[in-house]
């Protein structure tokens, strides 16, 4: 039976301005080390993950390299690359460089507490639908607004997620979806999900993470995350 091959994508391009700080969120320190190095351990430990492309900012490959690869010995990581302008782009830089695989899981580097139960629910996901998300459901009650700042909807609170990462994806799939909207405007996504459900038609499947997979985006989540940690840490 032929093994199954599956590759990591970790987003580590994005600048942080609202983080307000002259360092990169996934640079900054929880716990004495990067945010970026507890996703990349995670994925290093896991025996799903089988290769990690890193996708950073140019100036950023050698620091990358040396203070977080080589450092902490993540021996999965194949390639570091350089990002592109915009996220989508990032995505596709790490699509082209994954070589053979099975499927891909594409995560924010700026997520540090994903968890091996966590890959293990996304990776049943995947094979059961070939595209899946993770997320959790809303514990807020959600309000859409129309174009003048006033409530035009509530949506029923138990049919809305917030979405996270991974999102999980046969290679195939993921990699044709994204060559596809390349040719067409792509000022409205988000995501990588509304990419394979805008170019595939593809229902993709919600798979439940973690209240605490939370990504660092402001200095309150920074501080959230030191409160995490100890918690993420005894878990393992």
């Amino acid at each position: 039976m032929k093994q199954e091959l599956n590759t990591a994508i970790v987003l580590a391009a994005g600048q942080g301005k609202r983080m307000n700080s002259k360092i990169q969120k996934q640079f900054l320190e929880i716990g004495g080390k990067p945010v970026l190095y507890y996703s990349l351990r995670c994925f290093q430990e896991s025996p799903l993950i089988h290769n990690i492309i890193l996708v950073t900012g140019e100036k950023d490959i050698s620091y990358c390299k040396k203070e977080i690869i080589d450092k902490y010995g993540f021996s999965k990581v194949s390639e570091v690359i350089p990002g592109g302008k915009e996220r989508y782009d990032s995505v596709y830089a790490g699509l082209l460089a994954c070589g053979q695989c099975d499927h891909v899981l594409i995560h924010d580097g700026a997520r540090p507490f994903i968890t091996e139960e966590i890959l293990e629910r996304g990776m049943a996901g995947v094979r059961e639908t070939g595209a899946c998300v993770i997320g959790m459901p809303s514990k807020d009650t959600i309000k859409l607004s129309d174009e003048k700042g006033f409530v035009s909807e509530t949506p029923d609170r138990k049919n809305v997620w917030t979405i996270q990462t991974p999102q999980i994806f046969s290679y195939s799939l993921i990699r044709s979806a994204h060559e596809s909207i390349r040719k067409k405007d792509m000022s409205q996504i988000t995501d990588d999900a509304m990419v394979v459900e805008q170019e595939t038609g593809r229902k993709v499947r919600l798979v439940e993470g973690s209240y605490m997979n939370l990504k660092i985006t402001t200095p309150e989540d920074l501080a959230t995350a030191e409160i995490f940690l100890d918690i993420y840490q005894s878990k393992r």
